[in-house]
């Protein structure tokens, strides 16, 4: 009985020490899938909207411009504030009249004047500084927004271009895989003296090329991956998550031509930086005409005799503005710089308006193509494999024709990757025109 009792507890334990072994892989093996999964959610890259928000907060490019902005805001103030206060301390008759050594003691000179001064621009010269700083600051911000417009812009091509090359790399793998199984084909039928050794060595060579194009393909992966950390401000070599997907395109009505012209002139940001730049030249003429009228300094002068303040005096003064072919060559200068910023605005706004017809144009033919491409090339080219494969183990046809129609389908579905990446470029440039997302 005891002995029995023994073996029964023996196996007792057994039991449960491998329940408790079980235990132990299954908790490691939820920890590691935990630890895999908080890694992949803790690399940005799996979509373009987690790359612009990590991209607004570390690209120094953007950054550089948003201080730029504030330190143009913090201009105004300043600009229209008068002049800080003179304090002048003239002491009179330091020898009193030669009775005495010099002295620079005010109770033992002859007297002592104290101006205090302040220097009063001519009436609306400071509202017209302080409203070309705000204008120059309202130019600033255009311009930051418009480095972040160009930075989504790098962000949303550099991801299409990553989405293309992945798709590339996976579909090149794919074909080599139809390749390897071509060969064997091939040896198949060369061992039972129906094809020639040729077909084998030419089957050997497809894959050799398919694998120096999976290594220049590595490579450029690698260039793309360090340029978007670039732009987002991190270190180069810094992990980042395959692409998903890409983001769905517009619906054709929204792509009109007319309402886009008024939404870009509308919201373009450099656009608006260009009308604020005028403006302020505009207001800096203004200023340079404000300038044929003097400036106005006034004082109050205390005058101190031994220790007592026994008299009281008022000073005017103005600047003289003789020097009037200076003052008129400053004028032309504004004049022209009003012409230079007009135009500057008439040039940025032709070249943006005519890269938005194209880049609508080209959006459209990706989508045209994309579409012809899925719905009639790609199936016909599907078809053609089979038919070829089928004639090749049949012998009814030979095996530079069954290559062929794997080239076929393979430029068919490169054609679709590359189509579809390209709508996402011209997206994104008809978006960096319109200052905003469609």
């Amino acid at each position: 009985m005891l002995a029995r009792g023994a073996t029964g507890n023996h196996h007792e334990d057994k039991q449960m020490k491998r329940i408790t072994t079980s235990r132990k892989i299954l908790c490691a093996a939820l920890t590691a899938a935990w630890c895999l999964g908080a890694q992949a959610q803790a690399q940005p890259g799996s979509t373009v909207e987690s790359l612009l928000s990590l991209a607004r907060e570390g690209n120094p490019d953007f950054a550089s411009m948003r201080y730029e902005a504030d330190a143009a805001a913090e201009r105004i103030t300043p600009a229209g504030a008068l002049p800080d206060p003179k304090l002048r301390t003239e002491l009179m008759d330091i020898t009193k009249g030669g009775s005495q050594s010099a002295s620079l003691s005010p109770s033992r000179v002859g007297s002592t004047r104290y101006t205090l001064m302040q220097d009063i621009p001519w009436f609306g010269k400071r509202d017209l500084k302080r409203e070309i700083a705000e204008l120059e600051a309202e130019g600033a911000k255009g311009r930051a927004y418009g480095t972040w417009s160009e930075v989504a812009t790098k962000i949303k091509t550099t991801y299409a271009q990553l989405y293309y090359l992945v798709r590339n790399e996976s579909l090149t793998k794919e074909i080599l895989d139809l390749m390897l199984r071509l060969e064997k084909i091939a040896q198949v039928r060369y061992a039972g003296g129906l094809a020639a050794q040729q077909d084998v060595i030419r089957a050997q060579v497809e894959q050799t090329s398919m694998r120096n194009e999976l290594i220049a393909l590595e490579t450029e992966h690698h260039h793309l991956m360090t340029r978007m950390n670039a732009l987002l401000g991190r270190p180069a070599n810094a992990p980042l998550a395959m692409p998903e997907g890409l983001r769905p395109l517009p619906m054709p009505a929204k792509l009109d031509y007319v309402s886009l012209e008024e939404r870009a002139r509308a919201r373009n940001p450099m656009l608006s930086a260009e009308e604020h730049r005028i403006k302020a030249a505009e207001k800096s003429r203004d200023l340079a005409y404000k300038n044929r009228y003097p400036d106005l300094t006034v004082g109050v002068v205390p005058n101190q005799m031994q220790n007592e303040v026994k008299q009281w005096d008022l000073m005017f003064e103005i600047n003289i503005p003789l020097q009037q072919s200076s003052r008129r060559a400053q004028e032309r200068e504004a004049e022209a710089m009003v012409s230079a910023s007009r135009a500057k605005r008439d040039a940025t706004s032709n070249q943006l308006l005519a890269d938005l017809s194209t880049n609508i144009s080209e959006l459209e033919a990706a989508r045209r193509t994309e579409r012809l491409t899925t719905d009639s090339l790609l199936p016909q080219a599907e078809l053609t494999l089979k038919a070829a494969l089928a004639g090749y183990e049949t012998g009814k046809v030979d095996f530079a024709t069954l290559l062929d129609a794997q080239r076929q389908i393979r430029q068919a579905k490169l054609n679709q990757i590359k189509s579809r990446a390209e709508a996402q470029v011209r997206l994104a440039e008809i978006e960096r025109i319109l200052g905003e997302d469609l």
